[in-house]
């Protein structure tokens, strides 16, 4: 796998809030090579547009093939960044717990501040969704819709809850080795 990592540039793409020290996101950046957490200015009040210009920012910066690696709302500015912006140096997306953007979502200003609704088109690349049985921002049923519709292979997590902050997953081995074999996926199809 340390070869794998060594060809891309992994960008970090965390939910509202920002990954806390504890989350696995935060974990991998410290231990693993060219991860690089996409900041944004504003974490309690995202607003996609200013988002999206950062993702942009942050690839056009990048040396090698780029990943993304999203969490929660990071899903949602992937599918909705890929809809209008050059996605030519984007290798792959690994979505981790895509939150539903509909009707129940429990974040009221999704529609308002660009992140919804769900786009429901196929990603012009590769990706892979791990989403849980239990996950209480989206019923895995509609994550199973979503990744279809994406056209991303899915990943059934289980009983794992939304896998954010509050789980304290640390390096989250099974997340890396779901991680690892999606990068093998993408290095069978260069």
């Amino acid at each position: 796998m340390t070869d794998l990592l060594l060809h891309y540039d992994f960008l970090l793409l965390p939910c509202r809030e920002n990954a806390s020290p504890d989350h696995w996101q935060s974990h991998w950046q410290a231990a693993l090579p060219n991860m690089t957490r996409v900041e944004q200015d504003d974490w309690i009040s995202p607003k996609f547009g200013p988002w999206a210009a950062r993702l942009d920012d942050y690839i056009s910066r990048a040396q090698r093939p780029v990943v993304l690696i999203a969490h929660s709302l990071g899903t949602s500015l992937i599918m909705h960044w890929a809809r209008q912006s050059d996605t030519s140096r984007v290798a792959g997306a690994f979505m981790v717990a895509p939150s539903d953007r509909g009707p129940a979502d429990i974040w009221p200003e999704a529609a308002a501040s660009g992140f919804a609704p769900m786009v429901l088109q196929p990603l012009p690349f590769p990706a892979m969704v791990l989403a849980s049985q239990n996950d209480p921002y989206v019923a895995f049923d509609r994550a199973q819709v979503f990744a279809s519709a994406w056209g991303a292979t899915l990943v059934d997590t289980g009983q794992s809850g939304h896998m954010g902050n509050a789980a304290n997953l640390g390096l989250w081995p099974t997340g890396l080795v779901h991680f690892g074999a999606f990068l093998a996926t993408l290095a069978s199809r260069a």
